[in-house]
């Protein structure tokens, strides 16, 4: 049962109702689309005719319904904002679906690059409760899925933290190594010199970073041959395939990247030895997977919403780890993780990790959602392109009212906005009450589910 509201909101919303327009307000609220923590900007806004110098609209905060102006936060996180993050997460599923069966100005016949869907794990720091092939974990307990104890390690004591933790911070470094690797076992494999290979033969991909329970991160990723031209271009006939599941296997296994020199031991990081490699499928291309483009794009897009929260620590900068995580609800061995951070971000050597900053990340700072330039659209495309969408329809609606907008070609726009905080007032969550979610809508992007489930592993 939804609680009841608060008396000064109603009485706030029935003086509007009574003395002023609250149909405007109600408009201005809903035209966040749902956003849960919008940015509040006090200031205004002038268009003038850049030919005569006349004023042709004026906006300011205290002639807008609720005195400011709200702009939606665009955060990507489900738990901060589940609105924007929705959008989000849609903008990822059409970038991947682009890149993988044409669209958005990429040509179909993308769909018949060779291309994979690979998952690279992380290395084992210790042993951990889990459900090997689904059955009894080692500490002689069956797991059930939905157990607190999955991920965590059997001796927290005896677990490698410090390594956990400084894994996630060059996670992001090596896969950089990675793709340097896999282009060199493609032109080795054809007989060319990576000169040579850069001529013939693009390698494009996608990628998400996942937690798994354990804390440490995984990445899924799309990766696709193209020709020397990217999407638009065919790859040679002897790039197949096979051939790039192999180069990718041995690429994986040789990548390394450096880490420092801690107590005398020298870090040094490499993926774990658990490598999922699947084609993907589709209508031309024959695979041997029952992947689809859209239950990757989907299965990619999910996780870009999501943050080291799923692996039970915080969705936001923690400043003071004492306090900050005191009836936070952050599970033991995240707390662990996070002190660990905090401890190793005070190291001068280890300054450039930024670990403190990140410690709410579990020491990883890299973006969640990367591509490749050729790969296919990018987000701000999308962006600009709902944007013109939404200024489009706006320009129809004034014109339909009998106030047309001026041509933007002929007016200047000259605007100071300072920001005022964060957040709807009690009033206006009230007035969201009932406008549709992204969050909540059906939508049949998210078709297929992936079985991958690396939090199998015995360590």
């Amino acid at each position: 049962m939804r609680p009841a509201a608060p008396t000064a909101a109603i009485r706030q919303l029935a003086a509007l109702a009574q003395h002023g327009d609250l149909s405007s307000y109600a408009h201005q609220i809903q035209r966040l689309g749902g956003c849960e923590r919008p940015v509040r900007m006090e200031g205004h806004r002038l268009d003038v005719h850049a030919a005569t110098g006349e004023i042709v609209r004026e906006i300011a905060d205290r002639d807008l319904p609720a005195g400011q102006l709200l702009i939606r936060c665009n955060n990507r996180r489900a738990t901060r904002c589940a609105a924007c993050a929705e959008i989000y997460r849609k903008d990822t599923f059409h970038l991947v679906t682009a890149g993988l069966s044409g669209g958005k100005g990429v040509a179909p016949s993308v769909a018949q690059h060779p291309r994979v869907f690979a998952t690279f794990t992380a290395p084992s720091f210790g042993p951990v409760h889990n459900r090997p092939g689904g059955g009894r974990c080692r500490c002689g307990r069956l797991h059930p899925d939905d157990d607190s104890a999955l991920g965590t390690p059997l001796d927290p004591d005896r677990y490698d933290y410090r390594a956990a933790v400084l894994w996630n911070a060059h996670a992001g470094a090596l896969w950089g190594r990675f793709t340097t690797y896999l282009r060199q076992h493609l032109a080795s494999r054809a007989g060319l010199t990576r000169s040579a290979l850069r001529h013939c033969l693009k390698v494009s991909y996608a990628k998400v970073a996942e937690y798994q329970r354990r804390g440490a991160v995984h990445f899924h990723a799309v990766i696709r041959l193209d020709g020397p031209d990217g999407a638009e271009d065919s790859p040679p006939t002897w790039a197949t395939t096979e051939l790039l599941t192999d180069a990718i296997r041995s690429a994986a296994r040789m990548a390394e990247a450096p880490g420092p020199v801690l107590d005398g031991h020298a870090y040094t990081f490499r993926f774990g030895e658990q490598l999922d490699i699947r084609p993907i499928r589709s209508a031309d291309f024959a695979g041997t997977s029952e992947l689809s483009s859209r239950a990757v794009a989907a299965y990619i897009a999910k996780y870009a919403t999501k943050g080291a929260e799923t692996a039970g620590t915080l969705d936001r900068p923690i400043r003071n780890p004492i306090t900050d995580l005191i009836g936070s609800g952050v599970t033991d061995h995240a707390r662990r993780m996070i002190l660990t951070c905090w401890h190793l971000g005070a190291l001068p050597e280890l300054e450039d990790l930024r670990l403190r900053k990140w410690a709410h990340m579990l020491g990883f700072r890299g973006h969640f959602s990367t591509k490749s330039r050729a790969y296919s659209v990018t987000l701000g495309a999308l962006r600009q392109e709902r944007a013109d969408h939404n200024e489009a329809l706006a320009r129809e609606r004034a014109a339909e009212a009998g106030h047309p907008l001026p041509d933007p070609d002929t007016v200047l726009v000259l605007s100071h906005w300072v920001f005022a905080g964060t957040g709807l007032t009690t009033a206006e969550r009230l007035l969201t009450h009932g406008t549709p979610s992204p969050a909540n809508s059906t939508n049949d992007d998210t078709e297929g589910a992936l079985s991958w489930t690396p939090d199998a592993m015995n360590s």
